[in-house]
Parts: structure tokens; sequence; C-alpha cells
């Protein structure tokens, strides 16, 4: 009786992964832009950005698409930005969007770059990420691009370590336009 019920409650909690896995069909999101220093410049309502993988594949490179476009990982250590510490800012590689400020960057140790908060939170997504156990996976808010992911191990003042991974990342030196 009580396999019947674990049985039971295992495939219910499959059915609940499933249900929740829904895609986000909204067509346009509100973006935060900001000017080439990091200020902000208002709240915008964009049309999301929706590509095949083929038109995907001619604007990126191998590497930014299977990490952007099918959220995969580059190794640790490996990525052009892990020992970047210019200033500046840095875009999704696929739209542009701003996501995060080198004011935010810090040395995690992982081998990939970290940041303990977006530029705005309005930027990117959080969506559960059942590949490896339970993990929170951060997308870009307008073109879903893949990110990397977000753990509760960083530093002050948010406690919240975002491991990027550089491909799918743009660095602009602030006071730089793209």
């Amino acid at each position: 009786m009580k396999r019947r019920g674990f049985l039971a409650a295992i495939g219910m909690g499959t059915s609940a992964l499933a249900i929740g896995a829904t895609t986000d069909k909204k067509k346009t999101v509100k973006i935060v832009q900001f000017d080439a220093n990091g200020n902000k410049t208002g709240v915008e309502e964009v049309e999301k950005i929706v590509k095949s993988d083929d038109e995907w594949r001619k604007q990126l490179s191998p590497q930014q698409f299977e990490i952007a476009r099918k959220a995969g990982t580059e190794r640790a250590f490996t990525g052009k930005y892990a020992e970047t510490h210019d200033d500046g800012l840095y875009h999704c590689i696929c739209c542009n969007t701003t996501l995060f400020d080198s004011k935010t960057k810090f040395e995690s140790g992982t081998g990939w770059p970290s940041f303990y908060q977006p530029i705005a939170k309005e930027n990117v997504k959080d969506k559960a990420d059942y590949s490896f156990g339970v993990r929170t996976e951060v997308e870009c808010a307008r073109c879903e691009a893949h990110l990397g992911h977000v753990f509760d191990d960083g530093p002050r003042p948010t406690g919240l370590r975002y491991c990027m991974n550089s491909a799918s990342l743009n660095f602009v030196p602030r006071g730089k336009t793209t």
C-alpha cells in the first residue's frame, strides 16, 4: 500500500513538472533600457525575439549557439570574460539586451564570470532546471537565451551568484555603444 502511494506521488510529481514546463507565450516583455554608461534611461515594452535555430546559427558562432540556444555550458576557466576586470556592461549575445554591470562582478573562484545581481531584474528571468538535480537557470528575458545559473552562495548585498557563460555575453566598455 505504501509503495503504491509512493509511485502515485512520483507520477503526480512528474505530471506537475511537465505541466509547469510550458513556454511563456507572451509576445512582448518590459525591458529596462540603459545608456552606454549604465544609467537607466527608461522601461520599454518590446517585442520578444523569436527566431528559428537556423536563423540563430547564422548569427552566432557554433559555441555561442550551443550555449545560448541549447543551454550548454563552457568549461570552467575557458570563457573570455572569466578573468575580465574592465569597467563596462555585459549584454546578451543574441539580442543585445543589457544584463549585467561590471560593478557587480566578483571573483567566485568557479571559473565563470559571476555577478551578485543583474543590472535590472526585468532583463533576466529565472527558470527551474532539472538537468542536474534542481537548479535555477537564468535566461535573457527578451530572447530567452540561456545565460547560466544563479546560486545562493554569493557575496553581500544579495547573497546571490549569477554564474554566467562568457559565450552568452558581449562585454562593452563603459561609455562605448554597441
